[in-house]
């Protein structure tokens, strides 16, 4: 029979939603199943995915709550009388924070109904390629069919359960933005990532997906004033640039954030004190040591919540090992109709806009008349470390791999914000460098950039790399002065010349 649905979307996140309202606006009949399962420690929440919820925009917001702490510092050096010491209270950023997400998700719910997109909150699972069964929280059951089917679950930390006490006393970034007391000494757990204010441990793991959320959370647990230890396994910031991620984490030391390297733990236990016991491997002393937090957080990756789909079900492939989506250049399973987009999918960058533009452009694709595909070449992207990283194209490491080291120029810089001058910051890893290939149009492979308002400084370059843009036409750039980006105009100095690299004068 006929499918009640053109288009039915599972998961409402950044992806899934830009997709389902985008097929509306074709006029289309659209349907979007979402439900949130409670993370073990019972956290839950609305609308909008990972991003809205528990991923980029509470994080940003208590990053910006942790520059706040900083300016205050700098404000004293710029005549205004700030009585110390000054002190954060977590409750209200929490609330405030909070208070804006639940706005988001109620906004989510809002433009799904001006559209006409149906929305169920039920756990959607295949029962035939055409056909979802919708579970309600309640275990009331709807079926729903559609001509086509678009997967956009995306992922949900893991939790490094071979470790004693892992998943009874521990928590992921699922939990920490909906804390309504502060953590306390945290201990972040980056296969290993402990973080310490009371304390917090985190910790990072060697498999680690999404490094930079765990430095980003020690960061600006940190800059509230938290006693905040990373563990880290094997190496920070996996994946990007390596000589910028050491530089990342060698400020992260100096404001205060505390590491443990090349450490893994073996148990987690709960003290009469109520603080949480963590016992830890050294593997470069082959010791085993002890220390006591108020808050494990554990970073060691995200997994696809695949797990209640049923794919077997509609013969949709995922890849053995990472259990992720195996899809095509169209976004499209090993099932014709069916498609996925975001963070559920193999090999695509797990960033927010690139869910947003595929989800879209795939709308389009089926609805529209376009034959649009993405291109997930050169997607800029930002850590929000406490000294921001943000960067485009390839790494120096990726384009020695892709070109050899003969063929490619490194420009780069070691420059000083204007604002941390007066202030008497330390500008020591504040560093930019340009990868370009070495032939004589020198276009540009890659723009890495560690300062004030990373994001904001790459966006605008990351369009002339997109557009193929080549040294010889930066260098015909005039830039903005004084700002941070305009070093990155005046980049002239290559690392294979041996020059000193440090900027001097205005």
């Amino acid at each position: 029979g006929k499918s009640e649905y053109d288009l039915l979307v599972i998961g409402g996140g950044s992806g899934g939603l830009a997709c389902a309202k985008e097929a509306a606006q074709f006029g289309r009949k659209v349907a979007i199943l979402d439900y949130v399962e409670p993370s073990p420690q019972g956290t839950k929440w609305g609308l909008g995915g990972t991003c809205v919820n528990v991923g980029c925009i509470p994080k940003k917001l208590m990053h910006q709550a942790a520059l706040l702490g900083s300016a205050l510092k700098d404000a004293q050096h710029y005549g205004w009388n700030i009585a110390q010491p000054v002190h954060h209270t977590w409750p209200v950023m929490a609330q405030a924070v909070q208070n804006y997400v639940k706005s988001l998700n109620w906004g989510h719910r809002v433009q799904l109904q001006d559209k006409k997109v149906k929305y169920f909150n039920m756990k959607g699972s295949f029962s035939d390629p055409y056909t979802i069964r919708g579970l309600t929280k309640a275990g009331k059951e709807t079926i729903v069919t559609a001509e086509n089917i678009v997967i956009a679950t995306g992922g949900r930390p893991k939790y490094p359960t071979h470790i004693a006490g892992a998943l009874e006393y521990g928590i992921t970034s699922d939990d920490l933005f909906w804390l309504k007391e502060s953590p306390g000494k945290t201990p972040l757990v980056y296969y290993p990532f402990i973080l310490h204010l009371y304390e917090i441990i985190v910790y990072i793991s060697l498999t680690d997906a999404s490094p930079d959320v765990s430095l980003e959370c020690a960061g600006f647990l940190t800059g509230i004033g938290l006693d905040t230890t990373v563990m880290v396994r094997s190496i920070p910031l996996r994946g990007f640039d390596q000589q910028m991620a050491s530089l990342v984490t060698e400020h992260m030391e100096s404001y205060g954030t505390k590491f443990l390297k090349r450490c893994f733990p073996t148990k987690v236990e709960k003290l009469e004190s109520n603080r949480l016991q963590v016992t830890w491997k050294n593997t470069d002393l082959g010791t085993e040591e002890t220390d006591s937090f108020d808050t494990v957080m554990w970073a060691v990756g995200r997994a696809p919540d695949t797990e209640t789909l049923n794919l077997e079900a509609a013969g949709v492939k995922t890849n053995s090992e990472t259990g992720k989506i195996i899809v095509d250049a169209s976004e499209a399973t090993s099932v014709p109709h069916i498609y996925a987009v975001g963070d559920i999918t193999e090999g695509r960058p797990e960033l927010t806009p690139t869910a947003i533009a595929a989800g879209k452009l795939l709308a389009q694709r089926l609805f529209g008349q376009s034959s649009e595909l993405m291109d997930y070449d050169n997607v800029p992207t930002t850590v929000f470390t406490p000294l921001e990283y943000g960067c485009v194209g390839l790494s120096e490491e990726a384009a020695v791999q892709c070109y050899g080291s003969d063929n490619i120029e490194v420009y780069h810089a070691y420059y000083k914000p204007l604002e941390f001058t007066v202030a008497k910051r330390d500008a020591t890893q504040c560093y930019m460098k340009m990868v370009c290939l070495r032939e004589r149009e020198q276009r540009i492979l890659g723009l890495h950039f560690i300062g004030p308002n990373a994001g904001e400084v790459i966006q605008g370059f990351a369009l002339g790399i997109k557009c193929g843009a080549t040294y010889p036409q930066l260098k015909k750039t005039i830039g903005i002065h004084p700002t941070c980006a305009e070093e990155i105009t005046k980049l002239h100095i290559t690392k294979r010349s041996g020059l000193d690299a440090t900027v001097t004068g205005c």
